[in-house]
């Protein structure tokens, strides 16, 4: 009998990434797929998935309808990928400017799905965390982070576990890289479409990052999913380039200069005035900012130089070579 897998934000960037893998290299029948959207039958975003390939199954699924709803959308589904919900807003700091509570950031839609699978008899749970937290010293997964956008993550992660000790699902975490199609939100939201005419970018702090591309990540993801069960259940692993291609945000200021003919550096400020400077002189709103500069915190601790071989090992098993961060910038960015 045929594994039936199903995709959240099926539409979105990570999401269909995957989908596209398992549909383009036949990884498993169209038919046993299930792309899950938020999306309703008369979208633009349903047709779209629709056109990708008549064959896969389209369900509807909010994480704000509650477990109950969500457990139906999972009807007769196997293996889930969880790709973390892209409503960050729910992590800012609230009025007061204190950090959300456990259960109340983006692990609260998480915990809807999860606790959906369990009902629905889902038997693996595969979620889609994020590429920050390495642990050099121990060379794997640690288990803290300075970045405020890793917090849901480890919230979830750790929710995830205790639902596999309790409930005997089989649960992967997947520390998706950093895409490589995100540099411009690390180079201080920088507008790679030809309308930023700083030559000078000021950050909190800089680091190595192991940049991934979308396309890449969704390949890996997809031939994990298909791989038997057993062989990454209980395991968090990391889905990132090797430390050998590894970046500053120094270093991609460089290559967004040459790509677009005209010098861009990076200077660094400190946490305090990245804040007032993006708030105040480039009208970016203040929890974001305020949630987003502690990632580079996190850059300069080194929480980001991944040293983990899965993806280049799943890659080359399906004839596949990574995007490297220079392609990608190069494509992005419009001459001056």
């Amino acid at each position: 009998m045929t594994t039936t897998i199903a995709i959240t934000g099926a539409s979105g960037k990570l999401g269909n990434a995957t989908l596209t893998a398992l549909l383009t290299h036949s990884l498993i029948p169209a038919s046993s797929i299930i792309a899950l959207t938020s999306s309703h039958p008369d979208s633009p975003t349903w047709s779209r998935l629709r056109a990708q390939n008549p064959h896969i199954q389209i369900r509807h699924a909010s994480f704000e309808a509650g477990p109950a709803s969500y457990a139906r959308a999972l009807a007769g589904v196997d293996r889930l990928f969880l790709v973390s919900t892209p409503h960050i807003a729910l992590d800012f700091e609230d009025e007061r400017g204190r950090e959300k509570p456990e259960g109340q950031g983006r692990e609260r839609h998480h915990r809807v799905a999860i606790d959906a699978a369990v009902r629905a008899g889902v038997r693996h749970v595969y979620y889609s965390s994020l590429a920050f937290a390495w642990d050099g010293a121990a060379k794997g997964p640690g288990g803290k982070s300075k970045a405020g956008v890793m917090r849901a993550h480890l919230r979830t992660e750790a929710y995830l576990d205790e639902v596999r000790r309790r409930e005997g699902m089989k649960v992967t975490v997947i520390r998706e890289g950093l895409y490589n199609e995100s540099w411009p939100l690390y180079l201080g939201y920088f507008d790679a479409a030809g309308g930023d005419e700083r030559t000078e970018v000021l950050l909190a702090g800089d680091g190595k990052v192991c940049w991934t591309a979308i396309s890449d990540l969704g390949v890996a993801n997809a031939v994990v999913l298909v791989a038997p069960s057993e062989e990454y259940d209980g395991r968090t692993f990391y889905l990132s380039t090797r430390p050998e291609e590894a970046k500053s945000l120094r270093e991609i200021a460089e290559l967004v200069g040459r790509a677009r003919g005209k010098e861009v550096s990076v200077k660094i400020v400190g946490r305090k005035e990245h804040e007032r400077y993006y708030v105040q002189e480039r009208a970016k709103d203040g929890p974001a900012v305020r949630w987003w500069a502690s990632t580079y915190e996190a850059l300069e601790e080194g929480e980001c130089l991944i040293d983990d071989p899965t993806l280049e090992k799943l890659l080359s098993g399906v004839g596949v070579k990574p995007t490297s961060v220079e392609e990608t910038i190069s494509k992005m960015v419009k001459k001056a």
